[in-house]
């Protein structure tokens, strides 16, 4: 794997092919009305993946790169799952990533056979929000270009990987140039099984959130929404075909914990998580027509 060229910037569409094979009809615009759209449950322990509660009931989780790397061993997981990257907090923390691409494919490729149930892992894209532009001190469009080159070079360094491409930007018109420079990279979005929408979760339910993800959509790109909130589902889950959060465990350590608890609060009680998604699914509008299964 180390002697495979990476680079910086996205391929031409002149010298580079898709990369994934081209469906027989563009799927366009679309309800999700008969799918079941998934919310993946947000976890700091990836114990949970083995947890047979979640196995029975199948709600899927969500865990990060930086809570399973260095481990010796795996839990075997009992329910689908995505990998999140963890983008936020390394550009956050450090203004770039310190996981280089080997590492993070070769993690992502031990994670998918050993733990396995992978659904979708997402790649290492870079935020574009205004306190992650200033950390890494670069521009929205340098941080698109590297967005997309992930993509790519995830792709080559293991094509057989379920890797999430991810949009980023601020602006609508953003977003549409993301959509032009994986276009111009060979790669058809509307043919992805799903497609990241980055940078919004902080803005989920505002007019200009709901619009970037409605125009997107209308396009025919199957949408996964990070870090969705109640309200934001509220708002959007109809334009979403999946999306993930970890909101109640926020939420928990503000409260006392559930009766027949003892921990000090419920931010990584499995009952309380489990309490929450109930909840949510029933605050939905048309839940039952939504077919969520957990958030």
């Amino acid at each position: 794997m180390s002697s495979v060229a990476l680079f910086d910037l996205p391929a031409s569409a002149a010298n580079s092919s898709a990369m994934r094979p081209a469906a027989p009809t563009n799927p366009g615009r679309r309800s999700y009305d008969d799918v079941d759209r998934v919310t993946y449950l947000g976890t700091h322990q990836p114990s949970w993946l083995a947890r047979p509660e979640f196995g029975e009931d199948c709600v899927p989780l969500c865990v990060a790169n930086h809570r399973l790397s260095g481990r010796k061993t795996l839990p075997r997981a009992v329910t689908p799952w995505m990998l999140d990257s963890g983008g936020f907090t390394e550009l956050s923390k450090y203004g770039q990533w310190t996981v280089t691409p080997y590492e993070y494919a070769a993690a992502a490729r031990r994670y998918y056979d050993e733990i396995g149930m992978m659904d979708v892992c997402a790649i290492q894209d870079w935020m574009c929000e205004d306190e992650i532009l200033a950390k890494t001190g670069l521009t929205v469009e340098r941080h698109q270009y590297k967005t997309v080159a992930s993509f790519l070079n995830l792709m080559t360094l293991d094509a057989d990987l379920p890797w999430m491409p991810v949009l980023q930007g601020f602006t609508l018109d953003d977003y549409l140039r993301c959509v032009d420079l994986y276009e111009q990279a060979g790669v058809d979005l509307t043919i992805e099984p799903v497609v990241g929408i980055g940078s919004v979760c902080r803005r989920q339910t505002t007019d200009e959130a709901v619009r970037i993800i409605e125009t997107l959509w209308s396009m025919g790109i199957r949408l996964h929404g990070f870090g969705f909130k109640v309200t934001g589902l509220r708002e959007a889950a109809h334009l979403l075909y999946s999306s993930d959060s970890l909101a109640w465990s926020l939420n928990a350590t503000k409260r006392a914990p559930m009766p027949g608890c003892t921990h000090q609060h419920c931010g990584n009680c499995p009952r309380y998580a489990l309490a929450w998604r109930n909840r949510l699914l029933n605050s939905l509008p048309d839940h039952r027509q939504l077919l969520t299964l957990t958030a």
